[in-house]
C-alpha cells in the first residue's frame, strides 16, 4: 500500500483568545494515517476561517498574509519529509515534525556521526591519540562513504538503516570492491562498530546490529626472529625515547 503524506491546518476553536482569534494548528499525516501535531504559533479571526479549505477566507490583507504563512510552513515541512525519503525507507510523521521544529536528535545519520568521531579524534592527536589512529578512521570513513554511494544510491544513510544485512553487505563490499583481505575487513569493520557503540551509549539507536554479527580475523604465522636480529635490536640506539 503507497504511503500517504497530507498537512491540515485547523482552527483550536476551544481555545480562543483574549482578543477574539483562535490558534491555527498543523497536522501532519505519514504512512497510512499515523499523525502528529503542533501550534503554528499563530492566530486568526474565527470569522475568516474557512474550515472546508483549511485556510483564511476572502482578499483581505489578513487573510493574505495568514496564507502566505501557512504556504511557507508548508513547504518547508513537504522538503523536511522527501529530504527523509531519499535517506530514509520509513519516514514517521513525529520525525518530521521534530526536524521542522528544529528539535530533532542530532547526529540521525551515520556518516554525519562518523565525521563527528573522527573530528573529536584530530583534536587529541598529539594528546591521546596518534596521526595513524586519525588516518585509519579517515580511510574506514571513506571505505563505508563510498559502500553507501554504490549499494544505496545516496550520500548518507540512517542510523536505523544499519542492521545485520548492512553489515554483511559491507563485509562484502570491502572484500570485493575493496579487495581487502580478512584481517584487513575485520579492522574495517571494528571502527565501524566503534561508530555503532558511539550511537547506542548516547541512545540515538536502541538495538546493536553488531548484536548477532562476529567479526572474524584470521590466524597468520607472522614467523619469529632469529638470535642474530634480537642481538641487532638490542645493540640499536633509538632516537626517540618511546622507541627506545
Amino acid at each position: 500500500m503507497k504511503s500517504t503524506f497530507r498537512i491540515l491546518f485547523y482552527a483550536k476553536r476551544d481555545k480562543q483568545k483574549a482578543d477574539g482569534t483562535v490558534p491555527i494548528w498543523c497536522r501532519i499525516t505519514v504512512v497510512d494515517g499515523q499523525a502528529t501535531r503542533f501550534n503554528t504559533k499563530s492566530s486568526i479571526n474565527p470569522n475568516i476561517w474557512d474550515s472546508k479549505a483549511a485556510k483564511a477566507g476572502g482578499k483581505s490583507k489578513e487573510a493574505i498574509e495568514i496564507n502566505s504563512l501557512w504556504d511557507t510552513i508548508k513547504a518547508s515541512i513537504y522538503k523536511v519529509y522527501h529530504d527523509l525519503q531519499t535517506r530514509e525507507n520509513n519516514v514517521s510523521a513525529e520525525r518530521v515534525k521534530n526536524i521542522f521544529l528544529g528539535i530533532e536528535v542530532k547526529h540521525q545519520t551515520i556518516l554525519e556521526l562518523f565525521r563527528r568521531h573522527n573530528e573529536d579524534i584530530e583534536k587529541l592527536v598529539g594528546v591521546s591519540k596518534t596521526k595513524g589512529t586519525l588516518q585509519k578512521y579517515e580511510v574506514a570513513y571513506r571505505r563505508l562513504s563510498d559502500f553507501i554511494k554504490l549499494q544505496y544510491n545516496t550520500s548518507d544513510v540512517s542510523l536505523k538503516e544499519i542492521n545485520h544485512m548492512f553489515l554483511n553487505d559491507f563485509e562484502i563490499y570491502l572484500m570485493t570492491s575493496c579487495k581487502c583481505g580478512p584481517n584487513t575487513t575485520a579492522k574495517f569493520m571494528q571502527r565501524f562498530r566503534t561508530i555503532i557503540i558511539m550511537a547506542k551509549n548516547n541512545g540515538w539507536i536502541h538495538t546493536d546490529p553488531f548484536a548477532n554479527y562476529k567479526i572474524r580475523f584470521k590466524k597468520v604465522d607472522r614467523g619469529y626472529l632469529t638470535q642474530e636480529q634480537i642481538e641487532i635490536l638490542m645493540q640499536k640506539t633509538f632516537p626517540v625515547k618511546r622507541l627506545e
